[in-house]
């Protein structure tokens, strides 16, 4: 049994790549492949997951969404890319494979139009969105009221067809919901927070003199070296206004991205560089680099991601994927609107109907600091923030739970 993962965006990539990794341990499954419909796959490469068909990266990163980004995606042959990519899940469908969709409603499309049984792993919709547990949220509208679910009609329709042999929701909320459709629902957690377990080492000692924060500018460029300009004028307000703690900032700057740029910021407002070794934070990375200023810390680091999840206390975040990881970890996260085009408002805003009372969105940098401080005053919030945020996202392992699961669906009678 062959199996076509397709996918359309970084993070899903990761997602459908971790899944994919499991896919191969197990029996049964001849052969895993990739079609990433937006960018090259550098996920699925890193797993040695073979990529089939064309694949090209658009001029607007998969942010497409309103129409001048559009355009610019079909000038850069977004029509032909399609069809090629069309073309190609038809193909593997007629030599019998199989399709996991992993995303939102373009790869569910593809794997319907496939001809072949599909699973589906939801990434991008979440019933938080629009309610919690309780009742609807307030600003929830009418219309998604009457539709019952953040799922459309057409959606669930594809969810609930013979050959959608099983669906995958990104939390337990969403997947309670779906279950009131004829479709076969799993809930298995969110892969998202695969290899992200709590450790008991991580210091939430919030009276004591000193605690760490991480900095998640986000990972595409040029935006993620914008927003690295607001939280440094950020971090500035917090040094100004602290008198009682020794702050520790750990800047986890994707490897993607160019450090120099990052560096020079950091140098321009003010932070000199210090030897490494004057730092006892356990960064499994050689090639970090430390800044100080007015006795505060300033660590950029590319190769400790996930360390930098774990040492800090809280998050200044202006990132998708990277803000709920941390938050998942049981952890509070502030936000700052930036100019997009991922991170704006309006993405800022959904963000936290998605993680609740785990993020506290504030209107301007200068903010920042009475957010940390309102936090340190109120023990039992970091307690409620920590039982929300792994509700919300789950607990680690669900790749190899999803992995387990496609196998007996795609393998078992209708």
């Amino acid at each position: 049994m062959g199996i076509l993962i397709v996918s359309n965006g970084h993070g899903e990539d990761v997602i459908g790549s971790r899944i994919g990794e499991q896919l191969q341990d197990l029996s049964n499954v001849s052969e895993i492949a990739a079609l990433p419909l937006v960018g090259e796959g550098h996920a699925y490469k890193s797993c040695n997951i073979p990529i089939i068909g064309l694949v090209q990266k658009m001029p607007s990163g998969g942010f497409n969404q309103n129409p001048q980004q559009l355009l610019r995606d079909v000038s850069g042959g977004l029509i032909g890319l399609t069809y090629y990519q069309y073309k190609t899940i038809r193909q593997w469908a007629k030599d019998g494979g199989k399709i996991l969709a992993v995303g939102d409603l373009v790869p569910l499309v593809f794997a319907w139009l496939s001809g072949a049984d599909y699973g589906f792993v939801g990434t991008a919709k979440s019933e938080y969105y629009l309610r919690d547990e309780k009742d609807w949220l307030p600003q929830t509208s009418w219309l998604a009221r009457c539709f019952g679910s953040m799922y459309f009609p057409w959606e669930c329709w594809l969810m609930s067809h013979p050959r959608c042999r099983a669906v995958f929701p990104r939390d337990q909320l969403t997947a309670q919901i779906l279950q009131q459709w004829p479709m076969r629902v799993f809930d298995l957690g969110n892969p998202m927070m695969d290899g992200l377990e709590s450790t008991s080492t991580v210091n939430l000692n919030l009276k004591s003199d000193s605690f760490t924060i991480v900095l998640l500018p986000g990972s595409r460029s040029p935006e993620a070296q914008q927003n690295w300009e607001i939280i440094l004028e950020a971090i500035q307000e917090i040094i100004e206004h602290n008198h009682s703690h020794f702050i520790t900032f750990l800047g986890a700057i994707s490897p993607a991205l160019d450090l120099d740029d990052f560096q020079k910021s950091v140098i321009s407002k003010g932070w000199t560089f210090q030897p490494i070794k004057s730092s006892e934070l356990p960064l499994n990375d050689p090639h970090q680099l430390a800044f100080n200023k007015n006795q505060q810390t300033l660590i950029l680091t590319q190769h400790s991601y996930q360390d930098c999840l774990q040492i800090a206390a809280l998050a200044i975040a202006m990132a998708g994927t990277a803000t709920e990881q941390f938050v998942g970890l049981g952890k509070p996260a502030i936000t700052i609107p930036g100019k997009g085009p991922q991170f704006t408002l309006n993405f800022a805003k959904k963000q936290t109907y998605l993680l609740g009372e785990s993020v506290i969105l504030v209107d301007h940098f200068q903010q920042v600091p009475t957010a940390i401080n309102s936090l340190l005053r109120d023990l039992k919030k970091w307690q409620q923030i920590a039982q929300n945020g792994r509700k919300r996202l789950g607990r680690s392992g669900a790749a190899k739970r999803i992995a387990q699961c496609l196998r007996e669906c795609f393998s078992s009678n209708r």
